[in-house]
């Protein structure tokens, strides 16, 4: 099972632990003890499926690091969870309006943690308006185009049906047999050669934007957008 990735940016170590511990089974965790090395991280084009990010930290503070962060097309699309002491109204508001996703009090349990994350991700895929969004990828039906961080990229018409397929449904194997009925049809079956083809095309034109998914190959069975 592939599992989400979060990032949490927390000064306090006890805070980390508990991150660690509680998401191990579920996810992967990592925690940054301030702004800059949490920036120093994404510089390496490494990035999260989720942000836990607590507003006082040292340095900068969690406002600056989420306003940094929407205001990078690279990274504006990840949903981040705030966190912040019991009862800081204010903080919250701000930083729902900044566009943060979610607002979690300290002290919080674990299955509250662990539900707020899963519903967050799930909103993250979204299929609004015509669209089809994962991670930085953008199925506009509507215009019929893929963007990939803002970036046009040009696909054939069979190419543009098995992105959308695979963006469609994310984090699931999809076999041979389904991607033949639903991008080509039925008769191509036999033509293993013309799928590995088109996956080879998308994975190249995908890198060469700068996408953070991936198509993974599913050995004996299809591929699956990671």
């Amino acid at each position: 099972m592939v599992k989400y990735m979060i990032f949490a940016v927390e000064d306090d170590t006890a805070l980390q632990e508990i991150y660690q511990y509680s998401l191990e089974d579920e996810f992967n965790c990592r925690c940054f003890n301030d702004g800059n090395a949490f920036f120093a991280e994404l510089a390496k084009r490494s990035f999260p499926d989720l942000i836990l990010l607590d507003i006082m930290l040292p340095g900068d503070d969690g406002f600056i690091i989420l306003a940094r962060l929407k205001a990078d097309q690279t990274t504006a699309h990840i949903p981040v969870i705030m966190v912040s002491a019991k009862g800081e109204e204010v903080a919250k508001v701000k930083g729902l309006n900044m566009g943060a996703d979610d607002y979690i009090a300290k002290p919080f349990g674990v299955l509250e943690l662990i539900a707020r994350i899963k519903a967050n991700l799930r909103k993250s895929i979204q299929v609004t308006a015509g669209s089809i969004i994962y991670k930085n990828i953008i199925v506009d039906h509507i215009k019929h185009r893929i963007t990939v961080n803002g970036i046009y990229i040009q696909t054939t018409l069979k190419e543009y049906n098995l992105l959308a397929l695979l963006c469609e449904n994310p984090e699931q194997v999809q076999d041979r047999e389904k991607i033949f009925n639903d991008v080509w049809d039925s008769s191509f079956a036999g033509e293993t050669r013309t799928l590995d083809i088109h996956i080879k095309e998308l994975r190249k034109k995908l890198s060469a934007a700068g996408s953070e998914a991936i198509i993974q190959t599913i050995r004996g069975v299809g591929y699956m957008l990671t």
